[in-house]
């Protein structure tokens, strides 16, 4: 059996053996380049691909000289395959996971099939690389210390206003990713729920030819995009809720709510998590409810 390898502008490289078990490999979000030497040994020794598309991992693949075998695995399917791959794995062989672009499992296919794999013991193996979530983030100029990401907004309208309401008090960056031709209307609703003047940062096709960054208010890009056709992959990223000082009935409503269903100090603690009001002064308002209460 030929030796198992990649080549990279026309030389090879060997490839090491892999010991059995699930292989979660980052590829390229788009320039090819974007890839670890060890993502490109995984491939090369695995002995099963699954891909989400296999046309579109053929073009990687063939770019490296990688000839291992491959299986679609998709949304559709993953359910249904995933019994068989743990199966091949268990039986002795080394089956790698990617996705058309990216990390799997980030709003990828995959899941699954790991956490099936961890409730039989299987081995499980994560090849990091390449992400749309976090090149978008890195280059926003938005806050980076705390972040939170949603996956793609809903396709119906009120469902998509339904989750932009809820998210419009929370204090870390939003990340989404969006489909070209619902980000006009996207944009849109989250200026309503989060606020015209919410600072915002789309980028598209990162790491393609065409990679292009908008900052800007959710107003002006829901403007600049209203009605605009849009091509390639996007991620839209909005500022976290600016602090502002708690409606002293919002929070001392809150405080009477939570003390009516557990202790105290229990509720002061989830009352200070929730409002950015003095824990000290938190505590005296409860003692003063409690005794009323008692009383």
């Amino acid at each position: 059996m030929a030796p198992k390898g990649f080549t990279i502008a026309g030389h090879p490289h060997p490839a090491a053996p892999l010991a059995p078990g699930v292989y979660i490999v980052a590829t390229p979000i788009g320039n090819l380049a974007d890839i670890s030497l060890r993502a490109l040994a995984t491939l090369a020794s695995a002995d099963l691909i699954l891909c989400e598309d296999t046309r579109t991992s053929g073009k990687l693949l063939s770019h490296y000289g990688i000839s291992t075998p491959r299986r679609a695995f998709h949304e559709h399917n993953e359910r249904a395959l995933s019994e068989a791959v743990l199966a091949e794995v268990e039986a002795g062989r080394a089956v790698a996971l990617i996705s058309d672009a990216g990390t799997p499992l980030i709003s990828d296919p995959g899941f699954p099939l790991v956490r099936a794999a961890r409730a039989r013991n299987v081995p499980i193996f994560a090849i990091p690389g390449a992400s749309a979530l976090l090149a978008a983030l890195a280059g926003s100029g938005l806050a980076t210390d705390t972040f939170a990401f949603f996956g793609f907004p809903p396709a119906k309208t009120a469902a998509r206003r339904k989750l932009f309401a809820s998210l419009a008090s929370r204090a870390e960056t939003l990340v989404f990713y969006e489909s070209p031709h619902r980000l006009p209307a996207s944009l849109a609703d989250m200026a309503a729920a989060f606020g015209s003047d919410r600072e915002a940062s789309i980028a598209r096709e990162l790491t393609k030819k065409f990679e292009t960054h908008y900052r800007g208010s959710l107003g002006d890009l829901a403007k600049s995009f209203a009605g605009e056709p849009v091509k390639g992959e996007v991620v839209v990223l909005v500022a976290g809720a600016p602090d502002r000082p708690a409606e002293k009935t919002e929070w001392q409503s809150a405080l009477a709510a939570a003390l009516a269903r557990q202790p105290l100090k229990s509720a002061v603690e989830e009352i200070a998590a929730a409002f950015p009001v003095p824990r000290r002064e938190i505590y005296r308002v409860a003692l003063a409810l409690r005794q009323g209460q008692d009383g």
